[in-house]
């Protein structure tokens, strides 16, 4: 099939950032289509809420905007006008309830992304939105017409106005493959690399430890880094041991600054506090108390509970000669240098950065070489921890996105 309709306003990829710029238009009047490249829409973020949804975070706001890093100055705009708060009374109008946990994250009463995609689908059908799925958008025609895949063959898209929020990436499986990057670049749109953002990282482990800890994980530590650009982290919290290096929460907040370091140097030593609750002097204490017949295994797990995992990577990452030291052994309890080599693939990330940059874009998320062309979510040039922060900008960069289409057909004069 060779069609060619004109569809008024045009969104590629059915994920929050899309949807959200759909319910902007079509509350406006605005005929719209979304087209994604999966047999339904929102499949990345059905897979976000199968641990329980995240959608955002409860921290005070000027916190909030510095979790974008980098990018907070771009990010922040968005946030201003559709900010956590905003965010929660949006899902409350759906009718979900949320609840804020203990670590201050936003989540659904229910835990779950399911009941709260199908209430927005059906208030974007009943606001007239169409979807269309297996569509698979495979760059411009020659007379400037959106072209896809479709199973009844290829489908040409005139469209009044374009947005793309075909995300990064990470989670090819679910659409979001990077493939768009070349179409945008031989169009003249300045763009920056993918690569992985909220992954995990390999590290040089023996065959031993690998084999045996590989899965287990480490709670309550610390994690301290400081890159060579000058950039900082400093937090407790968990992470996992893997078969090739190490992963988890609590390294993936931490993983745009490891992987700009090793980038930058080819490698990167994070420090672990084994016992943050406990100052070096009290180890130091622990360690130097007399241990009588005991292995000096037995004496740390006596004295400091130090067992399993982290009895494990201490012995890794310390030299024997350190063991036979209180002092120096103290102090790499306290820590422990760890260092990695790699990022782990895209493909295994949570998400990526790079992508558009806000260069390329205006004040309207419209691509300053491509008129008529948006862009919104994960596939714009920015990063930011798990906690919610991520859905919150991309619920936001849509919703500034369909604004910013809505102005601009209004001022063509094409509504």
């Amino acid at each position: 099939m060779n069609d060619s309709t004109r569809r008024g306003v045009a969104i590629i990829g059915g994920g929050p950032a899309g949807l959200m710029a759909a319910e902007v238009l079509t509350a406006r009047g605005y005929a719209v289509d979304v087209y994604d490249a999966m047999p339904s829409v929102g499949r990345k973020f059905l897979l976000a809420g199968i641990g329980g949804l995240n959608i955002t975070h409860s921290e005070a706001y000027p916190a909030f905007v510095g979790r974008y890093g980098d990018r907070a100055e771009q990010i922040a705009p968005l946030l201003k006008d559709f900010d956590a708060d905003a965010l929660r009374a949006w899902v409350h109008g759906l009718g979900v309830e949320t609840f804020v946990g203990s670590s201050g994250r936003v989540f659904p009463k229910e835990m779950k992304a399911a009941p709260l995609l199908r209430a927005w689908l059906s208030r974007l059908r009943e606001a007239s939105a169409r979807i269309h799925v297996r569509h698979r958008w495979q760059g411009w025609n020659a007379d400037g017409s959106l072209k896809f895949d479709t199973p009844d063959g290829e489908l040409a898209v005139r469209a009044d106005a374009t947005l793309l929020a075909l995300g990064g990436g990470s989670w090819r499986k679910l659409g979001s493959d990077g493939r768009w990057m070349p179409w945008l670049e031989e169009k003249g749109v300045t763009t920056a690399p993918l690569s992985p953002s909220n992954c995990g990282f390999d590290a040089e482990w023996s065959d031993f430890f690998a084999d045996k800890f590989a899965g287990e994980p480490l709670k309550s530590i610390g994690l301290a880094f400081q890159g060579g650009d000058g950039r900082e982290f400093k937090r407790v919290g968990e992470c996992v041991i893997t078969k090739s290096g190490i992963e988890g929460s609590l390294v993936y907040a931490c993983s745009a600054l490891l992987r700009d370091e090793i980038a930058r140097a080819g490698s990167a030593t994070a420090y672990l506090d084994l016992i943050p609750a406990w100052d070096e002097a009290r180890v130091l204490a622990e360690v130097s108390h007399p241990r009588g017949s005991r292995s000096l295994s037995s004496h740390l797990q006596s004295r400091l509970n130090l067992k399993g995992a982290r009895a494990g990577i201490l012995r890794e990452c310390l030299d024997k000669e350190s063991f036979q030291n209180p002092a120096l052994l103290a102090a790499a309890i306290k820590r422990l240098p760890v260092t990695v080599i790699a990022a782990r693939p895209i493909d295994e990330a949570i998400s990526t950065a790079g992508g558009v940059c806000f260069s390329a874009l205006d004040e309207k998320q419209m691509l300053t070489v491509l008129p008529g062309v948006f862009c919104a979510g994960e596939m714009l040039d920015w990063e930011a921890p798990t906690g919610g922060y991520l859905l919150t900008a991309c619920f936001a960069s849509g919703r500034a996105a369909g604004q910013g289409i809505a102005g601009w057909l209004e001022q063509a004069g094409s509504k």
